[in-house]
């Protein structure tokens, strides 16, 4: 019953994570807009976002990097693959919380120049991290 192949499971989780990265990059653009509205050209703003994008970076090469392999090597080993397992349930009770927290860090950021350039440099950081580590979902040998 609703039994799916391995490579389905890696799809699914393929579109979850991409899906979260472009979700997010789509998100930091508006507060960066709007954060640009408050205070136009202010250099801090292409500095928070680069430090974004460096440490983004790094979470995709040493944190997001891990886990997607792992996640993948679980997939793998599944006898039984049902659509719902293509992350472990506490990630999608993560997941949840992450989406919740996100929005009412953005809806308390309205407004505030500070505010609005840490939610942008929060998902800018998790979008690169989630789209630069999406790579192990293409790369991993054991799917």
């Amino acid at each position: 019953m609703s039994e799916v192949s391995t490579a389905t499971l890696k799809i699914i989780a393929a579109i979850v994570w991409l899906g979260g990265g472009v979700i997010l990059a789509l998100k930091a653009r508006e507060f960066f807009a709007a954060a640009e509205i408050l205070r136009p050209g202010l250099t801090w703003s292409w500095i928070a976002v680069g430090a974004a994008i460096l440490t983004g970076a790094l979470k995709a090469h040493f944190i997001f990097g891990r886990f997607c392999r792992k996640n993948l090597d679980r997939i793998a080993a599944l006898h039984e693959p049902r659509p719902w397992q293509a992350f472990r349930t506490r990630f999608y009770l993560f997941l949840a919380a992450m989406v919740l927290l996100a929005a009412v860090l953005s809806r308390l950021a309205v407004g505030s120049y500070p505010a609005l350039l840490g939610v942008v440099m929060l998902d800018v950081s998790l979008a690169v991290a989630l789209l630069g580590s999406a790579r192990f979902f293409w790369t991993h040998p054991r799917l």
